[in-house]
């Protein structure tokens, strides 16, 4: 099973929303097959491991193991669990059960239906927290919240500047840029207030690391916006949180009024229903704090730089003692979790 989720990591930043997941057929004590699921709309993990096996006839008497439990109805690919019982497979190891009220249980309950020998729950908390942004998803109706933000060693995300001054100000070192480009490919969705689009004019892609780039999403409310910046003119996709639409030919640039007064709130609930089960939150302050505050949120990543500042914009405040911490070049990466 262990080598079963190390196989569905394979899949992350690739098979969104669906869930990564890994599979490995053994026979007499040996893997004869194994397979993951490499892409959003393509073949499962069951389906990829099924076909390596090099002799058919050998499914008859093998265990199949699998991080997540069967699919049993009809989606972008034919049921899994059918799949299995085709090939007459007699026993079935599941690490969790699927989440997804169209699975959650019946593709356990197909398979013994049909005689196979199924078993939950080997590595159960490691197979959740694998896909911890599917499970929210389908269990909280939102997406997975990411926090992030960089910033000095004396505690500052900003520096003071001129109103007319501006640009991103570097904190951390190229290293870490890199690794943040890799966080954002893994995540279906970026997010930034107004004041970061108007002040650091962000490109919000991952142009230093390979993978997709997440779609972009600004805070407005019914505040206007500089028509200029980047986000609302490379002709890449990017929903606005807001009112304003006039100004607007950039056919990728789409809009999604708020019903409420709570723009975080209404960006989450038009992520859901765009069926995004994630978001990295880049700023800026303000935007970072009031996720904090509302306590909307998942995971925290702070980088801490070496660089001293001596004043500016305070970095936010978190409200526990972090997880796990480890340095990347320069720079130290502090984890939290919302407990």
């Amino acid at each position: 099973m262990q080598r079963c989720l190390d196989l569905a990591k394979n899949g992350l930043g690739r098979v969104a929303p669906n869930p990564m997941v890994g599979c490995v057929i053994v026979k007499n004590d040996a893997i004869i097959g194994e397979g993951f699921h490499q892409s959003y709309g393509e073949a499962h993990a069951e389906v990829n491991a099924i076909k390596s096996v090099k002799n058919l006839v050998d499914l008859k008497e093998a265990t199949l193991y699998v991080s997540l439990e069967p699919c049993s109805h009809h989606g972008k690919t034919p049921p899994c669990a059918d799949l299995i019982i085709d090939s007459g497979i007699p026993k079935v190891v599941i690490a969790q059960t699927d989440p997804n009220p169209k699975v959650a249980g019946k593709g356990m309950e197909k398979l013994r239906e049909a005689g196979v020998e199924v078993t939950m729950g080997m590595l159960e908390e490691k197979a959740k927290e694998l896909n911890r942004r599917f499970r929210t998803f389908h269990e909280e109706k939102r997406p997975y919240v990411v926090l992030k933000w960089a910033m000095s060693a004396d505690g500052y995300m900003d520096s003071v500047r001129p109103e007319d001054k501006k640009g991103i100000l570097w904190i951390s070192s190229p290293e870490t840029k890199k690794l943040v480009h890799k966080w954002r490919a893994e995540e279906g969705a970026i997010l930034i207030g107004k004041r970061t689009l108007e002040v650091d004019d962000p490109s919000l892609d991952t142009r230093d690391y390979f993978g997709n780039d997440p779609l972009r999403v600004v805070l407005a409310g019914d505040k206007e916006l500089s028509l200029g910046r980047r986000l609302l003119t490379d002709g890449k996709p990017t929903l606005i949180i807001g009112k304003q639409r006039r100004g607007f030919e950039n056919g990728a640039v789409e809009f999604a009024e708020p019903q409420g007064d709570d723009l975080a709130e209404a960006a989450l609930s038009a992520l859901y229903k765009r069926n995004i089960n994630s978001v990295i939150i880049e700023g800026g302050a303000y935007t970072l704090q009031h996720f904090l505050k509302t306590r909307i949120w998942d995971e925290a990543r702070i980088i801490q730089s070496t660089r001293t500042l001596g004043g500016g914009l305070e970095a936010p405040q978190i409200p526990q003692e972090h997880s796990e911490f480890y340095s990347f070049g320069h720079d130290k990466v502090f984890l939290y979790r919302n407990k």
